[in-house]
This record gives structure tokens, C-alpha cells and sequence, in this order.
């Protein structure tokens, strides 16, 4: 079987055929770099991570870009609310140059520890404003804009085949166009394409136009920066399910209005991590960074381990619980690897057992049909307990996978010694551990944190391992 990915223009799981055979260029939306990315956020680039790696184990050469939002945009996704960037310089008394380029820093630290593979081509959107100008420049040779109060806007009338990716109701669409949204707009959902004017005065980044100074709309960039790098008609395009019913739907209309022709084959979105059956936002206030799980002791990986079990059309209930189960399997995992390694070499793939090429075969289907991340981790404690496969071909069959799988199982530390004795701990300090553990357990992480302090304050470290709370005196 082939691979077959559900696409989300048409709602229908289809095979994958790519415009070149052998070569897939991928397209994934990258993060505003005003703030942390979220763990919610992370969930999406796991999900993409693994299309990626799955791709390359099906033996694609795979062209991955993906844009960096330096420019900002407004905190709604629409062309409402304050430039996110400013919004985040004014908080905290940095420019916008100093916090794009802190919090790109700050989420490239997060995707390597995930494990998540860097894209072939990570491009910042101030890096790319002529392009924008440009594109901008041909929808309006081709008649698909129109300038009011000083801006350049979008006229979704003019492309017939606006919302379709959304599913959105044209009707509907122009019964809106009585409610009053914004002045400047000849129908409410046409999009800003190049700002002069906005409701915000004194903006640090605008460059010049052929329209004034000003800096472009938020949808631009991805249309621009994809189809400089992967050309005017490419295979796949991914992001968060939030971006179809706005930011994808506006730039299939500006990107197919500008070519005339089809821009992408297939669309891929992930569900979202939902927090007490709510989305996880920024704006909500109600998210969980990667630092945070790492400062109440889960590696980075575990929390990769709990986004693979679950499908990434699928919403993912969040709760410290299932993350302590996934850190738990991992752990156990962790072990098992260990354990075979310590005993054996992995076997050549050529001389390997009918049985156990049975294994690649269906771990392949697994991967190949949408992705079925939750499936194929499953196979490994299958093939674990399997007694028809050496340890050899365990090994080896795990090894493999993980390429798929990204958890870093080749490179599984040693087991600590049973031999080690403990570190001599003073009793205070043994005491605050202990207070720490009980309070890690009931989740109640402040108090953890307090006695992590403590801690420290007397001259001790520690650290959270899949074995336990090991404990040093500071160096």
C-alpha cells in the first residue's frame, strides 16, 4: 500500500502522488516569534515532524520550508486587534528586532530537544518584504485589489473560489457583507494585503512601497516565501486546524489569483491539545511551555512520546497524568532498548527473518496510512514481546522505526550500576526531596518549585530521571 494522507481540501483521505516522483516539497506554517511557543503549538511541529520523517523513510527527497513571523502580526487572525510583536516590544521594553530574535532562539531550543528535524529552509519574513511587494504588485495587475484608507486590500469577490478549503458558504459570505467590520472593506472578509494605515501609530517596522510606507498583511508571507522556494504549484502544505477558515483560505486566494493556477495538492492540519476541554492559547492565558514540563522533571522526549500517541487529526486531552503515563512507557522503553543492546548488535536487514521482515511491512502500512502515529508505536511493544524475532532483529527493527518515530532510542544511556551507593545527603536536604516528590504527586507544583530552591539555596542540585530524583552537591 501507498502512502495516504486525508486532505483537507475535499475532506477525504487520498493516495499521495507527488508533482516529481521521488521529491516532495512540504510547506509548514511557522511561529510568530513574539512569545514561547506553547506546547500546544509544539504538538503541530511534532505532527509535521513526523510527516517529514515518514516521507523520508518511504524513500522521499523531501524540501521542507518553513517561515519565521518576525514581522508580527495582529493578535486576531483576521486584520483586527494590535501587532503582536509591538505588543509583546512594549511589555517588555526590548524592539521587536531583540524579541524576534530572542524568541526565534527560544523555539528552534524547543524543536531540537523534541527531537523534531530542523526544515531544509527556514526563512524570516523581514528578509523577504520585496517579495511580498511583488506579489502584492501582481494581484493588482490582474485586478484583484483595490486601495482604501491608505491600505491595499484582497477582493475575495473577484475569486470565485474563495472559502473552499473551509467549506465556507459563499452566500453566507456575501449576506456578511452588510455588518460593519471595518470601514475601509467593500465586503468584511476581503483581507489587507499591504498596510499604510493602521489604528496604531508609529510602527518600528514598515518599509517602503509602491503604495507609501508601510509592511505587509500577515498572509502574504507564506504565499511569497513558499513559492520562492518550492515554485508556484508544490505537494503539501500543514498547520494548526485554527489556520484553515482564515489564514489558509486567504492564502490559496492570493496565491492562485497571482499564478492562475492551482497552488497546493494537499493540506494537512492538526488538531488541537485541548487543556480542561479548552484550546491551549496564548491569548487565553492558559498554556504550558516546554520549560515548564521540564522543570517539573519530564524530558523533552516524553512529551513527544505523548503527541505520538494520539493521531494528529484527533484532539489531544493534556493532563500531567497522561503525561506521567507517557514518561512512564517511555522510561520502560527506554529499558527494554537498553537491555538489547547491552546483549546484542542489531542484525543486518538482509539476513533478517521472514517474521520479522513481516514487521517492516506493517509498520510501513501503519505510517503510510495518515500517519498513524499511535499504531506505530504500538508495533514496537508488539514486536518487543514477539518471541519469534532474535533479539538481533528487535534491535534492529527498533532502530529502524525510531527513524520514523524520533525518539532517540539509538542512543539510550547506559543503566545506572546497582553497585552506585547514594550520594551522602544531609537530612535537610533528603527531607526537602521528599517534600518535593509528595508535592510533585499531588501536581502541586509551586511548592515543588519552592523546595527546588531550597535546594539549591543549600548547596545541592537535582535532577529527575526515569529511575528517580538523583541528588548532587553543586559544583
Amino acid at each position: 500500500m501507498g502512502l495516504r494522507l486525508f486532505n483537507t481540501m475535499g475532506r477525504e483521505i487520498q493516495d499521495f502522488v507527488p508533482i516529481q516522483p521521488g521529491k516532495v516539497g512540504f510547506y509548514g506554517c511557522g511561529p510568530t516569534v513574539y512569545n514561547y511557543a506553547h506546547i500546544g503549538n509544539l504538538r503541530t511541529y511534532v505532527f509535521e515532524d513526523f510527516l517529514k520523517r515518514t516521507l523520508t523513510y518511504l524513500g522521499y527527497k523531501v524540501k521542507h520550508v518553513m517561515n519565521i513571523t518576525d514581522v508580527g502580526h495582529l493578535t486576531s487572525d483576521a486584520d483586527d486587534g494590535e501587532d503582536k510583536m509591538e505588543k509583546s516590544a512594549k511589555a517588555t521594553g526590548k524592539s521587536v528586532y531583540e524579541i524576534a530574535d530572542f524568541y526565534t532562539k527560544a523555539f528552534f531550543n524547543d524543536t531540537d530537544r523534541l527531537n523534531i528535524i530542523r526544515p531544509t529552509i527556514s526563512c524570516k519574513a523581514t528578509d523577504h518584504i520585496k517579495e511580498m511587494i511583488d506579489l502584492v504588485k501582481t494581484l493588482e495587475e490582474r485586478g484583484y485589489t483595490y486601495e482604501s484608507g491608505g491600505n491595499i486590500y484582497f477582493s475575495i469577490d473577484k475569486f470565485p473560489e474563495y472559502g473552499r478549503l473551509a467549506l465556507l458558504d459563499r452566500q453566507s459570505l456575501q449576506a456578511g457583507a452588510r455588518i460593519e467590520v471595518d470601514g475601509n472593506k467593500r465586503n468584511p472578509h476581503d483581507f489587507v494585503l499591504w498596510f499604510t494605515k493602521s489604528k496604531f501609530e508609529n510602527h518600528a517596522m514598515i518599509w517602503d512601497s509602491p503604495w507609501g510606507k508601510g509592511y505587509p498583511g500577515w498572509h502574504l508571507e507564506c504565499s511569497a516565501m513558499s513559492m520562492k522556494y518550492l515554485g508556484k504549484h508544490f505537494d503539501i502544505h500543514c498547520g494548526g486546524i485554527d489556520h484553515i477558515p482564515i489564514h489558509h483560505t486567504n492564502e490559496i486566494a492570493q496565491s492562485e489569483a497571482a499564478t492562475g493556477e492551482k497552488w497546493v495538492n494537499y493540506w494537512l492540519h492538526a488538531e488541537f491539545l485541548v487543556l480542561n476541554k479548552a484550546k491551549m492559547s496564548k491569548s487565553a492565558g492558559n498554556f504550558l511551555t516546554l520549560d515548564r514540563l521540564v522543570e517539573q522533571g519530564y524530558d523533552p522526549l516524553d512529551y513527544r512520546y505523548f503527541c505520538l500517541g494520539g493521531h494528529y487529526r484527533s484532539q489531544l486531552q493534556f493532563s500531567f497524568e497522561s503525561l506521567d503515563a507517557a514518561k512512564k512507557a517511555r522510561a520502560n522503553l527506554n529499558k527494554a532498548v537498553r537491555e538489547l543492546m547491552d546483549r546484542t548488535k542489531p542484525a543486518d536487514k538482509a539476513s533478517m527473518s521472514d517474521a520479522a521482515k513481516k514487521y517492516i511491512e506493517i509498520f510501513t502500512a501503519d505510517i503510510s496510512d495518515d500517519l498513524n502515529s499511535p499504531r506505530a508505536l504500538a508495533r514496537i511493544w508488539t514486536l518487543l514481546k514477539d518471541d519469534a524475532l532474535s533479539d538481533a532483529e528487535k534491535l534492529a527493527l527498533i532502530l529502524d522505526f525510531d527513524r520514523v518515530l524520533g525518539l532517540k532510542l539509538d542512543s539510550v544511556p547506559a543503566l545506572p550500576s546497582q553497585d552506585e551507593a547514594p550520594a551522602d545527603i544531609p537530612a535537610e536536604v533528603q527531607a526537602l526531596i521528599d517534600q518535593r516528590n509528595q508535592a510533585r504527586k499531588a501536581k502541586d507544583f509551586a511548592t515543588a518549585d519552592q523546595c527546588r530552591a531550597k535546594i539549591k539555596e543549600l548547596g545541592y542540585e537535582i535532577k529527575d530521571t526515569p529511575q528517580g530524583t538523583t541528588c548532587k552537591k553543586c559544583n
